[in-house]
C-alpha cells in the first residue's frame, strides 16, 4: 500500500521564556493563539499552538517553552528552518515591520519563483517569509495585529540539515513525496502537486552546507 502525504500538519520547536516567545508570534507575526496545553510527557511544560482562525493544518507552529535552559544548537539531523507563505508583493512591508521590532534580519533572497525574508525568532530559531506570484488559497488571521493583505497563510516548508541526502531522499520518498527541484546540493520535496499552500514539504540539505 503506497503512502500519500497531503502536505505540513505542524511544526514543534523549542523555545525558552513562554511569554517572549508569545509576545513575537502574536504580536509582530500576528498568529492567533489556538491553544494553551501541556506537553504530555512532561505536564509542567506548556505547549503553545499559534495559526490561524480555526486551527487548521498546515497553519500551526508549536512551542514547548523551557524557561531559563541553555540555548541549543543548530545541527544535522534537525529542522533547522521553517517558512512561512505570505502574498505576493508583501516581502518589503515585512522587512520594515520586522526591522521596526527589532528583529534579527538574515537578509532577503530570491529562489526560482520565490521572493525569501529570513530571520530569527527571540531565541535564534530560523525562520523565513516566502512570497511566491500564485496566490495562496488560505486565509490569515484577520483579528491579529497584521493587515491581512499581509497576513501569514500559513507553512510554508521546513528546511532539513542532513547527514545523508541518499538516506533522506529514500525516506521522503517513501512517505509519498516526490523530488521537485534541484538547487546545487539543495533538494526540494513536494507533497501532492505542489505548488501554494503547504504541499511544499522540505528543503534537504546535506551536511555542512548552508541553510537559507
Amino acid at each position: 500500500m503506497s503512502i500519500v502525504t497531503s502536505g505540513l500538519h505542524h511544526v514543534t520547536a523549542i523555545a525558552g521564556d513562554p511569554r517572549r516567545n508569545a509576545e513575537f508570534y502574536l504580536r509582530t507575526l500576528g498568529l492567533r493563539m489556538v491553544k494553551i496545553t501541556v506537553n504530555f510527557d512532561d505536564p509542567g511544560t506548556y505547549h503553545l499552538y499559534y495559526g490561524d482562525e480555526s486551527g487548521r493544518p498546515g497553519t500551526l507552529m508549536t512551542f514547548f517553552p523551557f524557561h531559563g535552559a541553555p540555548p541549543g544548537k543548530q545541527g544535522n539531523g534537525q529542522a533547522t528552518a521553517t517558512a512561512f507563505s505570505v502574498p505576493e508583493h508583501s516581502i518589503g512591508w515585512w522587512h520594515r515591520r520586522l526591522n521596526e521590532a527589532g528583529v534579527e534580519i538574515d537578509g532577503v533572497g530570491q529562489r526560482p519563483g520565490e521572493d525569501v525574508l529570513t530571520f530569527r525568532d527571540p531565541d535564534g530559531l530560523t525562520l523565513s517569509l516566502v512570497a511566491r506570484p500564485q496566490p495562496d488559497p488560505r486565509e490569515p488571521w484577520e483579528n491579529g495585529l497584521v493587515p491581512p493583505e499581509h497576513g501569514i497563510r500559513g507553512l510554508h516548508s521546513v528546511t532539513l540539515s542532513v547527514d545523508s541526502e541518499d538516506a533522506t531522499v529514500s525516506m521522503l520518498t517513501e512517505m509519498g513525496l516526490s523530488l521537485a527541484e534541484q538547487q546545487d546540493n539543495r533538494f526540494r520535496f513536494a507533497a501532492g502537486e505542489g505548488g501554494p499552500g503547504p504541499t511544499w514539504m522540505c528543503w534537504c540539505v546535506p551536511a555542512r552546507s548552508a541553510v537559507s
